[in-house]
């Protein structure tokens, strides 16, 4: 195994220095095209779609729980299948506690082709109490190209997909799929994905910050255990 090379504390210093020069470029990069993505058309949602959860048959607006933003994660559990996808199983592991997402007007919710009777015992096992629904029979999945039909021939990726309600509309605002789902998991980067973004002052476009109607979204940071909702 070829290690890294061994060096004084200074030289050690100064390497580091070099490399958070590129850091802070990338960085500054990252937030412009967050801004930039922020800037993307939306498209409205026109389709019933039907879901099944643990109260029963729900629709897209119920998923939001009445908030503002949904970021649904498209969960590969295909119908045929005993459990759900590994890589998808350790990508719900690193979620965090949903509490801080739902303070800036976010709901989240898994979203898998599985019957809801097959999803219920291995949602069980994993410990797991994001919400998760089923999309059987309907074509959420196929919608938001997550199951892909090749010629009769049905596979699974995994995707996550943003809407944004205004009342009773609802509008999908972006998806990203597979490899673009790479360093995803914690608060800031699923609300990078959102139209509303982290709802802070210093953010492009202007005006979004106060969406809500609240402070910057830094400002309503609390313990999980303080948020009213």
């Amino acid at each position: 195994m070829s290690f890294p090379e061994i060096v004084s504390r200074d030289r050690w210093r100064a390497a580091r220095a070099e490399l958070l020069l590129k850091e802070k470029a990338a960085t500054r990069a990252r937030d412009a095209l967050s801004a930039e993505r922020r800037g993307l058309p939306m498209v409205e949602v026109d389709e019933e779609y039907v879901f099944e959860g643990g109260d029963g048959k729900a629709t897209l607006l119920d998923l939001f729980e009445g908030r503002h933003q949904l970021v649904v994660y498209h969960f590969m559990f295909a119908p045929e299948w005993d459990a759900g996808c590994r890589s998808c199983s350790g990508f719900l592991d690193q979620i965090g506690h949903l509490a801080h997402l739902k303070a800036r007007g976010t709901s989240f919710a898994a979203v898998s082709r599985a019957p809801f009777p097959k999803i219920l015992p291995f949602k069980a096992r994993m410990g797991w109490t994001v919400p998760w629904y089923s999309s059987h029979g309907s074509d959420f999945n196929r919608d938001f190209e997550v199951t892909l039909d090749h010629e009769g021939e049905f596979s699974e990726r995994p995707g996550l997909s943003c809407f944004l309600r205004d009342r009773d509309r609802i509008f999908h605002t972006y998806s990203t799929y597979e490899r673009g789902l790479d360093g995803l998991g914690s608060t800031t980067s699923l609300l990078d994905l959102t139209a509303l973004g982290r709802q802070e002052a210093w953010e492009e476009p202007k005006g979004r910050a106060s969406a809500l109607g609240a402070p910057a979204g830094s400002e309503r940071v609390r313990y999980h255990d303080e948020y009213d909702d």
